[in-house]
């Protein structure tokens, strides 16, 4: 079941579901717009286009475009030169949410981590062993 929520376009109330993030009429005009930027697609000629050439020739918002797309409604298969920015640097990728670089980064970040738990957790052990000397009676 879905929540009460307010259009973030018109601010109207409407039930939000996973499926619907806008009220009746908004999700009407994404519809349309989406006919649009797909009959524009369909074209032999306009296969090849890239996200901006789509955007200034169908002046549908950029953004709704690459909603369609997260939400596979585009098929990237179909569109060699079309793609959607990375979430973390903004590189054009046509897989995912992050690219490889990126993926990279982070996966280095959590060994360094994770390296660095081991490096305090052994020095946590070390301090509380106590090590005792003896003297010898030699003297």
């Amino acid at each position: 079941m879905g929540e009460l929520a307010n259009c973030p376009k018109c601010n109207a109330l409407f039930v939000q579901t996973q499926f619907r993030t806008v009220c009746d009429a908004c999700y009407k005009l994404e519809e349309k717009k989406y006919e649009i930027v797909y009959q524009f697609l369909r074209k032999r000629e306009n296969r090849k286009a890239m996200l901006h050439e789509v955007v200034e020739a169908t002046e549908v918002d950029q953004e709704l475009i690459l909603k369609f797309i997260r939400q596979g409604r585009i098929q990237l298969s179909n569109f060699p030169n079309l793609g959607y920015p990375c979430e973390k640097c903004g590189k054009v990728i046509r897989e995912e949410r992050l690219c490889e670089s990126c993926k990279k980064d982070i996966h280095k970040q959590l060994d360094q981590i994770e390296q660095e738990q081991l490096i305090s957790e052994r020095n946590r052990v070390q301090e509380g062993k106590t090590t005792y000397y003896s003297q010898s009676p030699k003297k």
